[in-house]
């Protein structure tokens, strides 16, 4: 088969169970479902013939297409359980189109739960990108550095400091990077052969906190409705 060959396929993953927070990807923030912060971050890097919301939730789907985004697919239900990973879902969506004739050189996974990442997060995390790297990803700063402040149990039960290093204060130690879940973008060829974790040639691209910021629960709702009424995004 000849294939149409385009640059980028936006992924946006929306599942319907959520515990954590139930319906999260489409509860009211500031008067917008949150999953429309990311489907406005893509449409600013691509069309929306290339963004793929993949969910198993008929409601998800709904409230999608009311934003005016087409859902091409269904999840299969064996991909929209807890335990269902990451990489089975991209390379879904990747098949999926391959399937209609169309490959994508590389993925932008954003999730839903970032809505403080913008369209240019987006823009400069791809603008590190080329075909010779399996993936940018976006990290901030920890502030839990394992120099210093994380510790771990030896076999005799003490506490250990979980990376070597002599510091005296924290400002001394090397930094150290923290995935933060706003945007990853992977190389096709790199997903076909190995899941993220498995990942060697991987560069960062460095948010600030705020931006940063990531919704997992009803503590992390209260803290960004706050945050989004204050400051009007």
């Amino acid at each position: 088969m000849d294939y149409e060959i385009r640059e980028r396929l936006v992924v946006i993953p929306a599942r319907g169970g959520s515990k954590g927070l139930p319906k999260k990807n489409i509860k009211i923030l500031n008067g917008k479902c949150l999953i429309y912060y990311s489907i406005d971050a893509a449409r600013e890097v691509v069309s929306d013939d290339d963004i793929c919301i993949t969910t198993d939730d008929i409601e998800i789907k709904e409230t999608v297409e009311n934003y005016g985004l087409k859902v091409p697919f269904l999840r299969p239900a064996e991909l929209a359980t807890d335990s269902a990973e990451t990489y089975s879902v991209l390379l879904h969506a990747l098949n999926y189109y391959e399937s209609l004739g169309i490959k994508y050189k590389r993925l932008i996974l954003l999730q839903p739960t970032s809505p403080l990442r913008k369209g240019k997060h987006v823009k400069e995390a791809d603008q590190l990108y080329s075909s010779e790297i399996d993936m940018v990803v976006s990290v901030k700063e920890t502030k839990s550095n394992p120099y210093y402040l994380l510790f771990e149990e030896n076999e005799k039960g003490f506490l250990v400091k979980s990376k070597d290093g002599d510091f005296v204060r924290r400002q001394d130690c090397p930094k150290v990077w923290e995935f933060n879940g706003a945007v990853y973008i992977i190389n096709s060829e790199s997903l076909r052969q190995m899941p993220l974790n498995k990942f060697k040639r991987v560069v960062k691209y460095e948010m600030d906190e705020y931006s940063s910021f990531d919704i997992d629960d009803e503590m992390d709702w209260k803290i960004i409705l706050e945050y989004t009424k204050q400051n009007g995004i």
